[in-house]
């Protein structure tokens, strides 16, 4: 059994936004989330981002840990 790990360039290249360790970083800062807004009702996410978000946790895909990391990390 072979386990993949998505890291966060993964899955921002899948969303279709920069990857570098700077592009990252500078997104995550600019986009902080407050306590009660979920990560899937941000307003900063086109409809196609959300979609994919969504589906990730609901179906406990392989992107479901760098969705949960990127979560975390905008509701610091």
């Amino acid at each position: 059994m072979q386990i993949t790990t998505i890291e966060l360039p993964e899955l921002f290249s899948q969303l279709g936004l920069a990857n570098s360790d700077f592009a990252i970083t500078r997104f995550i800062k600019a986009h902080p989330l407050p306590e009660g807004v979920r990560l899937t009702d941000a307003d900063f996410w086109n409809d196609a981002q959300r979609q994919f978000l969504r589906e990730s946790w609901q179906q406990d895909s392989d992107w479901c840990v760098a969705v949960d990391n990127l979560n975390a990390l905008l509701h610091q």
